[in-house]
């Protein structure tokens, strides 16, 4: 360490719980990493999955900030605290809360504290259905569609459907509702003192993609079109926003409070906010004609263009084009699969039945070896799935799945739509359904690859970040075989942080841009998978069965 160095942190939020990396701006090296789970979230808290609300208390957010944070610099020379510049956050989008005049979210307001309507609406909650159906309604009809650059569908995974779906089912967060703010518009602007909702600075990146913003038609949709949509938005446009910010521009200094609980100093930059897939691109190395794909429960797939390559074309089926939402001076391109990893991890839940509610309440052993033997089951299921499944040919079992279980994002976003599963017999056994919802999630990528490709975006290279991209070389190879095309993992495990580092060293005045940052800061690759020619041309067949069974649960919705 030279008295030269210099350090960022960058922060990553996701679904289940918040990660800080430690990062040197000159070279990229990660000093200190730490994991926190969100505490409210992992006991199931203000969730009712039968209904498919998903809904996050702000404290969890503020309890892992604090506590990754101390814990990264912990693990690092008591210097180095004094040398860290800059901070910047990614979280999952669209996660939007109602705040009051002063941009609290009102989850922390005494009398909202245990009141899920007043938390952030996390990205998978899917109880806004019947708002964007009446929003993409609207649109059709209006003499602006202000979908166009959101891929022509509104999605009940953003920000109006949500909004206007909380402010009819509770009339107490309608009273009391003054604003709305982003999950990753709030932490910057609780950092950086924030007490008036109209000064928070608003995220290019969530308003471009989720809230129907646009330059075209100077900002959000006019009020006429939102107060037709439903009376109770009447006066929020006015008290949101018109301008917005590329997450390259610092915010502002941490406060004294905020320096003081993070152990940081006041002279730290705080960056604006962003997505976590976009901020995961840039620290992929995203450049033009680049698919970044981030890996997890989800899938967020990424691109970037140029202004003259894009021109004027409105990309159909995606979840939006935005100027500078991933790099200043881009267009950035958003799709995804609603569900990708939960796929998985819903066949997991499904299996380990039994040891949830026969050998947990087993008079045979004790509880000590109850609890370690499903332990060891459930740690086993997925080793033992894959290991059975790889030795299957392709097309054996018969068993044809859509990816659905959470509903499509990409391409033509339908929350209305669920899983199938075709083909089974008296001999599909787990691993044959395993392998087939395996086969699905690769499909599925394959159908928002053709998205782009079918509309004239080029495509040279695939990179992938994400735990299953590092970790699980079953689903990754699939990929590869599906797509017809290598796919690259990002060496850095904690990808999207590692962006979140790049834009807060950018805020902080070491580059002068974030291509530049890229450049220095990027941790390159671990592996490459490579297709297998027979393999491809096996799962082509397959695909148009896929499509296939996909347009008949389509059509029966």
């Amino acid at each position: 360490m030279t008295q030269d160095d210099r350090y960022v942190i960058g922060l990553d939020y996701g679904s289940d719980s918040a990660r800080a990396v430690l990062v040197n701006v000159y070279n990229g090296e990660i000093i200190a990493t730490s994991v926190k789970y969100y505490p409210r979230w992992v006991k199931g808290l203000y969730c009712d999955p039968a209904k498919n609300q998903y809904r996050q208390h702000p404290l969890d957010y503020l309890e892992v900030l604090e506590a990754t944070v101390k814990d990264t610099l912990a693990q690092c020379p008591a210097d180095v605290a004094q040398k860290v510049v800059g901070i910047a956050f990614d979280t999952t989008g669209s996660t939007p809360c109602f705040t009051d005049e002063t941009g609290t979210p009102l989850a922390l307001l005494p009398e909202f504290k245990e009141n899920p309507n007043a938390m952030f609406v996390l990205w998978k909650d899917h109880t806004a259905v019947k708002e964007a159906a009446e929003i993409n309604e609207l649109c059709k009809r209006w003499h602006t569609d202000y979908t166009a650059y959101e891929g022509g569908i509104y999605s009940s995974e953003w920000y109006w459907a949500k909004a206007l779906h909380v402010l009819r089912e509770d009339e107490d967060v309608r009273a009391k509702a003054y604003s709305i703010v982003e999950h990753c518009e709030w932490l910057p602007a609780i950092l950086t003192g924030v007490s008036k909702s109209s000064d928070i600075v608003r995220s290019r990146c969530a308003c471009g993609h989720k809230t129907m913003w646009h330059p075209e038609w100077r900002g959000l949709p006019e009020e006429e079109f939102l107060t037709t949509l439903s009376p109770l938005l009447k006066g929020f446009r006015d008290r949101l926003f018109t301008h917005t910010e590329t997450a390259d521009k610092p915010v502002g200094h941490l406060t004294k409070e905020w320096a003081e609980r993070l152990g940081l100093s006041t002279k730290v930059v705080v960056a604006g906010g962003a997505f976590d897939c976009h901020m995961g691109a840039v620290g992929a190395n995203i450049t033009p004609h680049t698919f970044v794909r981030v890996i997890g429960t989800s899938t967020c797939d990424i691109m970037v263009s140029s202004y003259e390559e894009i021109g004027g074309k409105q990309i159909q089926g995606i979840c939006g084009q935005v100027d500078g939402s991933v790099i200043p001076g881009m267009v950035g391109l958003e799709a995804g699969q609603s569900g990708f990893g939960d796929v998985y991890a819903w066949f997991r839940h499904l299996l380990a039945f039994p040891l949830h509610k026969i050998i947990a309440n087993s008079g045979l052993i004790d509880a000590k070896t109850k609890e370690l033997l499903i332990k060891e089951t459930l740690d086993c299921i997925f080793p033992t799935l894959t290991a059975e499944a790889k030795k299957l040919p392709i097309g054996e079992s018969g068993i044809i799945a859509t990816d659905w279980m959470n509903g499509r994002r990409t391409p033509n976003a339908n929350q209305l739509l669920t899983g199938t599963i075709s083909g089974l017999t008296l001999g599909s056994d787990a691993p044959r359904i395993y392998r087939a919802l395996v086969e699905a999630t690769a499909f599925g990528s394959k159908a928002i690859v053709d998205c782009f490709l079918n509309q004239g975006v080029k495509i040279d290279q695939v990179i992938a970040i994400g735990g299953i991209a590092m970790k699980d070389a079953f689903v990754m190879q699939t990929l590869s075989d599906v797509l017809g095309m290598p796919i690259k993992v990002c060496r850095a495990y904690q990808a999207c942080a590692l962006g979140a580092a790049m834009f807060a060293a950018t805020a902080a005045g070491i580059y002068n841009k974030v291509e530049n940052a890229q450049k220095a800061m990027n941790s390159g690759f671990a592996q490459e998978y490579l297709p297998n020619p027979e393999n491809t041309a096996a799962y082509a067949k397959l695909y148009a069965e896929y499509q296939k069974l996909g347009a008949f649960t389509e059509a029966n919705v």
